[in-house]
């Protein structure tokens, strides 16, 4: 089983940190022979050497450890594949302005080059004329200038939004969260749509990959609401900081002195 704490502690460094308060700070602090130690507030082991930070414990930084670093590691997955796929998006905008500029010589081209390759299509059986490939470059080369230019809008408006996804999700904002949520839903209806017309594994796995992240995005950050909502999801990040258990345990000892 993948400990995150040590994993990312291992590639990252440790992160320590001595409070103000006396009894919380003996917690995190300890003596060895090579000198004082403080425990890390991600991984909780000890750390030879002064803290990397001081200061009240309610100025201490976030530190994700626990589920939270692996759900950490699948957004940022998912801000990855954003991104890869806003660069794909922008390169087939880069093409179609490129078709566009030279569609008349591409198309020239074509027209020549076509009968050429009658006599190995027939003795392969395949016929050109009602070929689906050819008729739908053909359809590409009928799309007017001006259409041409909106489909390049259109795919660079996806690639912005895929962007701003990619960019909420590796950040860890919350606003990213919910943007990746509604911008993916968005487009669910238009994906099963075209697998109604044709499945390929393509279209398959996208179909997956963005019902999957639309899923595991409102149940495990309890978006809309979901188990318990924001108040619930700021608990559990609250409950999983070191500090936080640390407190718990000086009050249960106060108490029970």
């Amino acid at each position: 089983m993948v400990d995150w704490n040590l994993n990312v502690c291992g590639r990252h460094g440790h992160e320590t940190f001595a409070p103000d308060e006396p009894e919380l700070r003996e917690r995190l602090r300890a003596e060895t022979p090579a000198g004082e130690a403080w425990r890390c507030l991600r991984c909780a082991a000890y750390v030879v050497g002064p803290p990397k930070g001081s200061g009240p414990a309610d100025d201490a930084p976030e530190v994700p450890r626990g589920p939270l670093l692996r759900d950490r590691r699948i957004m940022r997955l998912l801000a990855a594949e954003r991104v890869i796929r806003g660069l794909g998006l922008l390169g087939l905008a880069i093409l179609v302005f490129v078709f566009r500029k030279s569609r008349g010589d591409l198309q020239t081209s074509f027209n020549s080059d076509l009968p050429l390759l009658r006599p190995l299509a027939d003795q392969i059986g395949w016929n050109i004329d009602s070929s689906r490939i050819v008729r739908g470059i053909d359809s590409v080369f009928s799309l007017s200038e001006k259409t041409l230019v909106w489909i390049a809008i259109g795919l660079i408006a996806y690639a912005v939004l895929q962007f701003v996804e990619g960019t909420g999700l590796w950040l860890m904002k919350r606003w990213g969260e919910y943007f990746a949520v509604v911008a993916t839903s968005i487009f669910l209806p238009l994906e099963i749509y075209d697998l109604t017309e044709k499945i390929t594994v393509l279209r398959v796995l996208l179909f997956l990959v963005n019902l999957a992240a639309v899923v595991w995005l409102v149940w495990s950050k309890r978006l809309f609401g979901v188990r318990g909502g924001a108040a619930a999801y700021h608990a559990e990040h609250h409950a999983e900081s070191l500090l936080t258990v640390e407190r718990a345990a000086v009050t249960e000892t106060a108490g029970a002195a």
